[in-house]
């Protein structure tokens, strides 16, 4: 499912904002974006969203702000005088203006911040306190995606109850099948003993016997009512079902197949074709499903 959070948290030194993103996914995928220093948080962010979720694919990221003023920072002495020096060798080019002291102090890696002069009291509490708001994000984002589970809960069961009516419909066609097939048999019978096959009447009778039970699908009727009534259950206990629903949604495909390819009246292979495009609806729904 997809959703969005953020959080916001800061002491007297800094502030951080958390956010955290997440999409369908078969599986669970959490990539991190933390800045440097940071890295100690990835193990931390990795195992929260473990807890809460399933699948999905996961961003989740880390911005901090520090008040202009804040951060000491330092001159990198020797990379400024190899720039110097560098200026003085060109200093009676052409067309090149004389280097300025704040050009060269603007120049990336020359003025550096200073990182890890604070006390380790005070980087381990900070550390905390952003663990918190990491955990603030992610309830967030699993209250996002709740809501809209809820939402496609709704939607899950008017498929589930539109492939319930289908299969009934199915069920009543096949109820009259074994009567209209054997007097459809029979007529076959007749037709061929009249044009004079070589075939004996009882082989002949075998023979057509043998495709009236291969084109039966009572089995599969069967079948097909075990899985709406599995998913039915599945839906109404909530939880991680996500993984279920896409197995009996595979089932349910199987099963509608077999029905087209033995169904041999044009109203049994209607009915078939909507169940195909229910379940397909319903597959696509389910991929969205923790």
């Amino acid at each position: 499912m997809t959703g969005f959070a953020r959080a916001q948290g800061g002491d007297e030194h800094v502030s951080w904002v958390w956010e955290a993103k997440s999409v369908n996914g078969r599986s669970l995928d959490v990539r991190c974006r933390l800045p440097p220093g940071m890295d100690a948080l990835e193990p931390v962010a990795r195992a929260a969203i473990g807890e809460r979720f399933r699948r999905g694919h996961f961003n989740v990221s880390l911005h901090i702000v520090r008040p202009a003023g804040v951060v000491p920072v330092r001159v990198n002495r020797p990379l400024l005088d190899e720039l110097v020096a560098l200026a003085h060798d060109y200093r009676d080019a052409a067309d090149v203006d004389k280097p300025r002291l704040d050009g060269l102090l603007g120049l990336r890696g020359v003025v550096e911040a200073v990182e890890g002069v604070e006390s380790e009291e005070v980087q381990t509490a900070r550390l905390r306190a952003m663990q918190v708001t990491l955990n603030e994000a992610l309830d967030d984002l699993a209250a996002v995606r709740r809501a809209e589970g809820a939402k496609l809960a709704v939607v899950l069961a008017e498929q589930r109850e539109r492939m319930a009516e289908l299969v009934a419909r199915a069920d009543r066609c096949a109820a009259l099948r074994p009567t209209a097939v054997k007097e459809r048999l029979r007529a076959q019978v007749a037709e061929l003993l009249e044009a004079g096959a070589p075939v004996p009447e009882e082989r002949l009778a075998q023979e057509l016997a043998v495709l009236a039970i291969k084109s039966d699908i009572r089995e599969e009727i069967d079948r097909l009512n075990a899985h709406v009534g599995a998913a039915a259950k599945h839906l109404e206990s909530g939880g991680t079902i996500g993984r279920r629903l896409d197995f009996l949604a595979q089932e349910f495909n199987r099963e509608a197949n077999t029905i087209c390819s033995k169904a041999n009246d044009v109203e049994l292979t209607e009915i078939g074709l909507e169940i195909k495009a229910v379940i397909d609806q319903f597959r696509e729904q389910v991929q969205n499903i923790e």
